[in-house]
């Protein structure tokens, strides 16, 4: 798996169109606004680096409100919160009450 980050520079009035856009592609797992110097942020994940390539060099340039692209790839993730939080999805601790915030928190517990 290869993952990117593609940082871009998109006409004023079309950011939310282009993000829009950006999200709809294949590889393109989440796409941000932000503030600073970039307008949107996306994050790729394909499987080689030759699909990064097409779809750097052929599928952003079909989008003619970005400006500027600045592609970082990504070496090694040190952050396992993403991961963890798709996996635990319907892993529910049914013997911990508190799991979902249903026993009374004002009781003591033995």
């Amino acid at each position: 798996m290869v993952t990117s980050i593609i940082l871009a520079n998109v006409e004023r009035s079309k950011i939310n169109e282009t993000a829009e856009q950006l999200a709809a592609i294949d590889g393109i797992s989440e796409v941000y606004s932000v503030s600073g110097k970039y307008d949107l942020i996306a994050v790729v994940r394909v499987q080689s680096n030759e699909e990064l390539s097409d779809l750097v060099t052929k599928k952003l340039l079909k989008i003619n409100s970005i400006l500027r692209t600045e592609t970082m790839l990504a070496f090694k993730a040190y952050s396992r919160h993403d991961l963890d939080a798709i996996f635990s999805i319907g892993a529910a601790d049914n013997s911990n009450p508190d799991y979902f915030g249903t026993k009374d928190r004002h009781t003591s517990r033995e």
